[in-house]
């Protein structure tokens, strides 16, 4: 018998009144992989992750997490399932390190607070109530109680939010430890570079529906990019023309040009780029080479509008 899908959905609904917030959505995430869900605002993913957490009930479709159904074999699950709560769901009053040796009464065989206190840099505000921790300090205090009962899935909500460069890259190097220990991890973040740089599979919903999914190698494509700076409004025509077929030219913004070509930038395509440049009085600067990102497919597919 074959290993049930860390998380399985099929066909989702979720209505909140007369609108609709997850419409249809299907997606499956593997056992022993990190899944990044990404969306815009409004676009379904926490309604799908409380429903998968079984905090709220869908409307239609089907949910399976590790086989089991999330609202009625909570009781089976919950042992089995890590969540990552934002700062509003840690108990002001109470110290950090007494908080973790709570949270970890409540498994079999927990990680050692003392040991993930360390490891998040949290040692020192053990004995800090939760109510005096910096937002970054709470972040890490909440991924540390996710993980603490060494779960088989967890979810986690923004981990790195307000995190600083060391702290962020300290939970970068934990949730990938956790990948590599057989655990299931469930990523929403708004962070596309922490998307990129851990997710085995990225999901992108807008709309409650799935727009795109894959290995963030098979979204961002193998397609190149040459990028400059240079004054505004030069003439992209021309310089489309001078350049070899199947690349585009474009300015966007206003005073930055990018030339996109199908598969990588050749050192010809270079060399005609800054043949015209020099040709029409042009110097470009901050000259680069670069890949499409995932930062990029995401806003291709959801446009660029800001939405609240």
């Amino acid at each position: 018998m074959s290993t049930p899908a860390a998380v399985e959905i099929t066909g989702l609904v979720k209505r909140y009144g007369s609108a609709t917030a997850v419409d249809g959505l299907t997606l499956t995430a593997g056992r022993a992989q990190i899944t990044a869900l990404l969306g815009p605002n409004g676009a379904g993913k926490t309604s799908t992750i409380e429903i998968c957490e079984g905090y709220r009930r869908a409307d239609g479709g089907t949910v399976r997490v590790l086989g089991l159904d999330p609202d009625r074999d909570a009781r089976g699950l919950r042992p089995r399932v890590g969540v990552m709560l934002q700062e509003g769901g840690l108990p002001p009053a109470v110290r950090a390190g007494d908080y973790l040796r709570l949270m970890a009464s409540f498994h079999a065989h927990p990680v050692d607070p003392g040991v993930l206190l360390a490891r998040l840099g949290l040692t020192g505000s053990a004995r800090t109530p939760c109510r005096r921790l910096s937002g970054g300090q709470r972040q890490r205090l909440a991924l540390a109680a996710a993980v603490i009962g060494r779960p088989e899935l967890v979810f986690l909500d923004e981990p790195t939010a307000g995190l600083d460069p060391q702290a962020r890259h300290a939970t970068w190097d934990l949730v990938a430890e956790l990948r590599s220990c057989g655990v299931s991890v469930i990523l929403t973040t708004h962070f596309m570079e922490e998307a990129e740089r851990l997710a085995d599979q990225v999901v992108i919903v807008d709309h409650g529906r799935l727009v795109a999914e894959g290995t963030p190698a098979a979204l961002t494509g193998t397609d190149g990019q040459l990028r400059f700076r240079a004054q505004p409004g030069l003439n992209t025509d021309s310089l489309l023309s001078a350049l070899p077929g199947g690349t585009a030219a474009k300015e966007s913004p206003e005073g930055h040009y990018i030339i996109e070509v199908a598969g990588r930038v050749d050192p010809q395509l270079l060399a005609a780029v800054t043949a015209w440049c020099a040709d029409h009085g042009v110097l470009a600067k901050d000259l680069r080479v670069e890949s499409r990102t995932l930062e990029d497919v995401f806003l291709e597919l959801t446009g660029k509008e800001l939405r609240s």
